[in-house]
């Protein structure tokens, strides 16, 4: 099942607006998991001036930076397509969202 990261840190709107977009687009179908960059000096490196980044995350599969700042509808809808057809599940089931 695809799953996200959403790589964040307090007191960060920008943060606060794209996950509240994400969960608008994704509902609950889709777990999300929220990472503090700033409790892990590693993550600050990679992360520090992107936050927000949404990362998509697939069984066996290498996680995907989907995108960063804000939230790109178009990307989350192409990973998840992508996501259904290494599934073999039909988009309709996939809760991919439909325009």
């Amino acid at each position: 099942m695809p799953h996200f990261i959403l790589y964040s840190r307090s007191w960060c709107h920008l943060c606060d607006d794209l996950l509240q977009a994400l969960r608008g687009l994704v509902g609950e179908r889709f777990r999300i998991d929220i990472i503090d960059v700033d409790a892990d000096p590693a993550l600050v490196e990679r992360y520090d001036e992107l936050v927000p980044v949404l990362v998509g995350c697939l069984p066996e599969e290498p996680d995907e930076q989907i995108c960063n700042y804000f939230l790109d509808e178009n990307a989350v809808r192409g990973f998840l397509s992508r996501a259904a057809g290494r599934a073999g599940i039909l988009p309709a089931e996939s809760g991919k969202m439909r325009d």
